[in-house]
C-alpha cells in the first residue's frame, strides 16, 4: 500500500491547479501591495525575471509576499516617519524571511520528495504545469504567469496533507492516536500578553508567518484568550499596521476580527496616532499606493478618503471576497486523535492546532509540518 501511495508524482497533485500570478523582484512595494488587493489568493509569487525589461531572462520564483509582509514593513520604526517612501523601496526589501519557504521542484518528482521538502522548512513548492494557450497569448501574459515559456503552480503543505486525508484508511494505524502518543505537539510557541501592545508582538507575527504558525494571545495565567493569525491579518489593508502600532493585542484581535472594526475603535486608532506624532503615516501610505491601484480605486471621492471607515480600514471587492477566518482560535486537546486535528485544520483553513489543557492553559501547537513528518515515517516503515 506504501508503495502505491509513494509511487504518485508531483504532476499528480497540479490538476487543476491555476497558474501563479506573479511580480519581479524589482517591482515597487506599492505596486505589490496593489496587486496583493486584485488578487484572490493571499500571497503573489515574487520572481527573479522583468519581462517588462527582458523578455529572454532566466526566471526563478525567489519567494513570496503577502498583506502581512507590508503590514509588519509598515510598521518598522524606519519606516512610521515617511511611509510613502517605504512603499516606493524595491519589492526585494521583504524577501529576506521568506526566501526558505519556495522550492522549485520537477513534476515527475515524487509524492515522498515533496513531503521531505515541506519537513525540511518548504512552504510552497513550484511546479511547471501544462499551458494551453496559444505563443501569441503567452506573450501578453509573459509578465504575470509565464516564465521561460512556461507557466507554473505551487503546491502547499495543506495540498499534500489534503491529498493524504484522501486516503486516510492507508494510514489506520496511526490516524486513530492521539497527537500526544505520536510526539507531535511543540511546545515551544510564540505568544503575546492581552494587554500588551500589540507594536510587541510585530517581531512575532512576522516569525509566525515565516513559520506558518500564530501569535496566541494569554492572559496572565497563560490561558489562551484568542490569536493574532497571519491568516486573519492577511484580509486586512495597509492600514492595519496603524492598529498595530497602537492598540493592545487584544483590541488588535478584535480590529482584524471579520467584519473590521467598529467606528469607535478605528476613532481610538486615529487619536493614538495623532498622540504618539504619527497621524500623518495614515496620509503618506495612502499617497504611496493611490498611484498603483486601478482606476475604480482611484476615484474615489476626497470625502471618502477622509472617512475614518475608509480611510483605516479599506478592502477591495476582491479582497474582501476571500475567505476571512474570525480572531477565534482552533483548538484541541492532547488526546486528540491525529485524523481529527488534521480536518479540523484543513476544514478551518489554518496551518496548525492549538493545544490546550481543560482550564484553556497552552499545551503547545500542532502544525502541518509536524503532521507530515509523522506519515513520512510510517510510510518509510512500510516501504
Amino acid at each position: 500500500m506504501a508503495i502505491s501511495l509513494s509511487a504518485y508524482q508531483v504532476a499528480d497533485l497540479c490538476l487543476g491547479k491555476p497558474p501563479l500570478r506573479s511580480l519581479s523582484s524589482s517591482c515597487t512595494v506599492a505596486a505589490a501591495l496593489a496587486a496583493l488587493k486584485s488578487a484572490d489568493d493571499t500571497f503573489i509569487s515574487v520572481w527573479s525575471c522583468d519581462h517588462k525589461r527582458n523578455l529572454d531572462c532566466d526566471c526563478v520564483c525567489v519567494g513570496k509576499v503577502c498583506m502581512v509582509d507590508i503590514i509588519c514593513y509598515l510598521c518598522k520604526k524606519e519606516n512610521t516617519s515617511s511611509p510613502a517612501l517605504a512603499l516606493n523601496k524595491p519589492l526585494s526589501v521583504l524577501l529576506s524571511d521568506v526566501n526558505d519557504g519556495v522550492r522549485h521542484v520537477d513534476p515527475s518528482a515524487s509524492l515522498l520528495e515533496a513531503i521531505d521538502l515541506m519537513i525540511q522548512g518548504a512552504q510552497n513548492l513550484v511546479v511547471p504545469i501544462r499551458s494551453s494557450i496559444s505563443r501569441r497569448k503567452q506573450l501578453q501574459r509573459s509578465s504575470t504567469t509565464i516564465h521561460n515559456g512556461q507557466e507554473f503552480c505551487w503546491l502547499t503543505q495543506e495540498d499534500v496533507l489534503r491529498f493524504l486525508l484522501s486516503s486516510i484508511g492507508l494510514f489506520s494505524p496511526i490516524a486513530p492516536l492521539p497527537i500526544e502518543t505520536l510526539g507531535i505537539i511543540n511546545t515551544e510557541f510564540l505568544s503575546v500578553e492581552y494587554n500588551s501592545p500589540a507594536s510587541s508582538a510585530i517581531a512575532a507575527i512576522s516569525r509566525s508567518l515565516a513559520d506558518q504558525t500564530s501569535v496566541a494571545v494569554v492572559d496572565d495565567e497563560g490561558s489562551l484568550i484568542g490569536e493574532i493569525s497571519p491568516l486573519t491579518l492577511a484580509c486586512c489593508d495597509e492600514t492595519a499596521a496603524a492598529a498595530i502600532l497602537t492598540l493592545s493585542a487584544g483590541d488588535l484581535m478584535a480590529y482584524i476580527d471579520c467584519g473590521g472594526p467598529t467606528e469607535d475603535m478605528l476613532r481610538v486608532v486615529e487619536e493614538k496616532l495623532k498622540e504618539k506624532k504619527l497621524k500623518g503615516m495614515l496620509k503618506e501610505i495612502m499617497a504611496g499606493t493611490t498611484s498603483s491601484q486601478d482606476v475604480s480605486n482611484s476615484s474615489s471621492s476626497d470625502e471618502e478618503l477622509s472617512s475614518p471607515t475608509t480611510t483605516l480600514y479599506r478592502r477591495t471587492s476582491s479582497h474582501s471576497g476571500r475567505m476571512a477566518r474570525r480572531a477565534e482560535a482552533v483548538v484541541c486537546h492532547r488526546g486528540s486523535s491525529l485524523v481529527a486535528v488534521m480536518i479540523q485544520a484543513i476544514t478551518r483553513r489554518v496551518n496548525y492546532v492549538w493545544v490546550m489543557e481543560d482550564d484553556c492553559s497552552v499545551v503547545g501547537i500542532v502544525t502541518f509540518a509536524n503532521m507530515l513528518d509523522v506519515f513520512r515515517e510510517h510510510l518509510e516503515s512500510l516501504i
